[in-house]
């Protein structure tokens, strides 16, 4: 028993100091060569769910970026003061965000009554609410897929597996079922990574896009306020639509 043990204690430090030689793109290779054709199945699911966060990371975080506290100071002074052009000409100098466009569309309907204003102010957050969020639920989607995938690879791995068993000498049976497990257990844990990574991307993009668009609707609120505590405004609203557009 004790001598069994130590053999089995002595293949396992001969195999970890294999796998310690290998490289890491050696190991890599191995891991897809021993996990069979559903490995690059899923290496392709793999690509598009990176391909989806990253065009989302990119669009959402970076380019509809815009401070919004700073961004509404500016605009609410601008409107004290009644230089609603220069407020539209600040909106203008963000041309991806949504909200400098939803705040925008409110500032070039204020001199035609707060109802205009209210009308124009939801239908652009209607209209550019959708754009924040594009996308983001093909990572959920994916993730199933990617699993699904990885669980047609396991099942796969083990018929073949079991199938050949009845076919070799029995000193060969469990160099085959190692050989089998590995398969089934590599294709498991290669699609359980792609779906962990497609549902933290997509939690954390849900979450910042749900922000995005709650900003939009506080701060056109804000704006709608503001526009109706003004009083009395500039009657030249033919000029500042024509400038505005």
């Amino acid at each position: 028993m004790i001598h069994s043990v130590s053999e089995l204690l002595l293949d396992v430090t001969l195999a970890a100091t294999e796998g310690g030689k290998m490289g890491v793109t050696d190991s890599v290779i191995k891991f897809f060569k021993d996990g069979g054709p559903f490995m690059f199945v899923n290496l392709f699911w793999l690509a598009c769910s990176l391909a989806v966060a990253l065009e989302r990371i990119v669009t959402v975080v970076f380019r509809y970026n815009l401070p919004a506290p700073p961004f509404m100071e500016q605009i609410a002074k601008l409107v004290r003061s009644g230089n609603l052009d220069r407020a539209v000409k600040v909106c203008s100098m963000a041309p991806n965000s949504p909200l400098a466009k939803v705040i925008r569309a409110g500032l070039v309907n204020a001199n035609r009554g707060e109802i205009e204003v209210a009308k124009a102010v939801e239908e652009a957050i209607v209209e550019h609410s959708p754009g924040v969020s594009k996308r983001i639920p093909w990572l959920w989607s994916l993730a199933n897929i990617a699993t699904l995938v990885g669980l047609v690879g396991t099942i796969f791995g083990l018929i073949g597996t079991f199938q050949a068993l009845g076919n070799v000498p029995a000193e060969q049976k469990q160099v085959l079922l190692s050989d089998g497990i590995s398969k089934a257990m590599n294709n498991t844990a290669f699609a359980l990574s792609i779906a962990v990574l497609c549902i933290v991307f997509h939690l954390f993009l849900t979450s910042y896009a749900k922000g995005l668009v709650e900003s939009m609707e506080l701060n056109a609120l804000k704006l709608e306020n503001l526009l109706s505590r003004r009083g009395s405004v500039d009657p030249a609203t033919t000029e500042l639509e024509s400038r505005a557009s």
